[in-house]
């Protein structure tokens, strides 16, 4: 709705990253590190953007026009290059704590031990299996799993949904 909502304000282009939450602007998208790994940048609101500029040692670059959509292509080469200098996980540190609007991008392995991840108590085991925790979360009707080797085999469940003994042994023989 906010994507059409732009558009009729006729804030919105067609063309692919021209716009705000596109690509478009260079203080919302994914930067790639000297370690190979990224960041995700997010600083839209004017306070988190200059929050964003100090951290990454570019106080208040006058070129660095947030509001002006004609020079965004040009910027997004220039933060490419700055975020080129540190591993992800110095900008990490250089930015911890602070609403500069910036995080690590990680991959499956590094958000189960990300401190965010723990301490929402994003990932459960069940059964020995390292996997997300049911959502949504409620404060007085926590979910629950139920132990593997209580939940219905795909076998029975298929069965339940009209699939025959044929059609077990197609899937079976795809797998």
């Amino acid at each position: 709705a906010m994507t059409y909502t732009l558009r009729a304000m006729g804030q919105w282009k067609q063309e692919r990253e021209a716009n705000l939450l596109d690509g478009g602007a260079h203080f919302y998208g994914t930067y790639q590190c000297s370690d190979s790994k990224w960041v995700a940048l997010g600083a839209i609101e004017p306070q988190f953007y200059h929050r964003f500029l100090d951290l990454a040692g570019l106080g208040d670059d006058a070129s660095l026009k947030r509001q002006d959509p004609a020079a965004w292509p040009m910027l997004r080469p220039r933060l490419e290059q700055v975020f080129r200098q540190k591993s992800r996980d110095e900008w990490c540190r250089i930015f911890d704590g602070s609403d500069a609007c910036l995080s690590p991008i990680l991959d499956m392995s590094e958000a189960l031990h990300h401190p965010h991840n723990r301490q929402r108590g994003t990932f459960v085991q069940a059964d020995g299996i390292t996997q997300p925790a049911p959502a949504p979360r409620f404060s007085r009707t926590p979910a629950t799993l139920p132990p593997l080797r209580s939940r219905p085999a795909n076998a029975e469940i298929l069965r339940h949904w009209g699939f025959g003994d044929k059609d077990l042994e197609f899937l079976k023989s795809r797998s």
